[in-house]
């Protein structure tokens, strides 16, 4: 069964193909930027061919996936025959709500309830409406699934997820915790069980997904119970652009002296905060650590601060689980930037970490084991794929069609 895979943004479209016949093998990736602006990128990588890249201009969402099917016919970069060979597609949905539980086959009541959802990720739903309807348009009798990065997090107990504001809000709104990355966390703590050979049911385990964008999740005997993003992405750990954890007197003060609407705040929170406004450098981790090294003191303070951050959580999440058995980085930053988890895991020895500093050292993008055998926590780096986890959760669920 050859299944795509969308990661629908505003103005991208990332995108998979994997051939589950022998296996699962991954055809085909690429990325498609700047759609519906001048001078779109359009970057097709076939596994084990060279790369095809062109400029153009992609409109909108679906001219966008034509391309990409094109691509995947191309007699020089292709990686099938015909779209006849596209089983199903399986697409990202970042926001499903309270209603969704689990992956699910797309269907009228689905994209109602994603399009509902909108207005709890404005910046995201509506994209990956966008290329489940564009989807429809060019395939369509092929069944499409959708898998939402809030769905493991709703084992969370109402006491985790309930905010301290009035009741009424939460009935009337249904404003609670939601969490996000829960694909990441899920299957980064699932391969680390199974790498360690143990059950994942027994474990307390606490996954750390560092990137751009930065959520942690607190997962006892298999399920989360506990995760830093909140209503929305910005809440938690300091991050690429956003601010995390903020007293929310902070944003009333900022709008009456800097005279900020609704809109100014929103910016403000989601693009102009988190590491990037306190170094006045990069969003970059790689652009800090240079600056860092450099001596620059708002760089060394947005390392510094970014670490602390995560080692707060990893205490409160350990007390939530009464213990924790292993840790777990991944993400972009997680997965290699070892510089950052030393930071995170010194002076942790109170928690039973006993981190191996010289094995960390030059660890990227690899399943490693970064602590010493005496270490009562595992510490890991464990590399995600959202794309694969999309994947199979789409032929599981398409396979009972048939």
């Amino acid at each position: 069964m050859i299944i795509l895979v969308l990661n629908c943004g505003s103005s991208s479209i990332k995108y998979q193909v994997f051939d589950f016949s022998d296996g699962a093998n991954m055809l085909a990736k690429g990325l498609l930027e700047r759609i519906g602006l001048n001078d779109s990128i359009f970057t097709h990588k076939p596994t084990g061919k060279e790369q095809y890249r062109v400029i153009t201009d992609i409109p909108d969402h679906t001219v966008g996936i034509n391309m990409v099917i094109e691509a995947l016919i191309n007699p020089d970069h292709g990686v099938i025959k015909n779209i006849d060979e596209i089983k199903a597609v399986g697409h990202r949905v970042v926001q499903g709500g309270e209603k969704f539980q689990k992956s699910v086959l797309i269907d009228e009541d689905v994209k109602k309830a994603i399009e509902i959802y909108c207005e709890l990720a404005p910046l995201h739903n509506p994209a990956n409406l966008k290329g489940i309807l564009s989807v429809e348009k060019i395939l369509p009798h092929v069944p499409q699934v959708a898998v939402f990065d809030t769905s493991f997090h709703q084992t969370m107990p109402d006491y985790a997820y309930i905010y301290a504001i009035p009741y009424e809000f939460y009935e009337k709104y249904r404003i609670r915790k939601y969490g996000y990355h829960g694909t990441s966390h899920k299957f980064v703590a699932n391969k680390a069980a199974g790498i360690l050979g143990r059950d994942i049911k027994e474990l307390k385990i606490i996954t750390c997904h560092l990137g751009n964008g930065s959520s942690m999740t607190a997962i006892k005997n298999g399920i989360s119970i506990d995760t830093s993003m909140g209503f929305t992405p910005v809440d938690g750990l300091i991050m690429g652009t956003r601010t995390g954890d903020i007293d929310a007197g902070v944003l009333l003060y900022l709008a009456d002296k800097e005279h900020l609407n609704l809109a100014g705040i929103n910016n403000l929170i989601n693009k102009k905060s988190g590491v990037l406004g306190i170094s006045g450098i990069s969003s970059d981790m790689r652009d800090l650590e240079q600056a860092a090294a450099d001596g620059n003191p708002r760089a060394i303070l947005a390392l510094k601060m970014f670490a602390y951050r995560v080692k707060k959580y990893i205490g409160a999440y350990t007390a939530a689980m009464n213990g924790l058995d292993l840790l777990i980085f991944t993400g972009g930053i997680g997965e290699n930037d070892f510089n950052m988890r030393k930071m995170i895991c010194t002076d942790m020895e109170y928690l039973g970490i006993v981190f191996n500093a010289e094995v960390n050292e030059g660890v990227r993008g690899k399943d490693m084991i970064l602590s010493k055998p005496e270490s009562k926590v595992t510490v890991m780096s464990i590399t995600t794929d959202e794309e694969f986890v999309i994947a199979s959760d789409t032929k599981n669920i398409v396979e009972k069609l048939q």
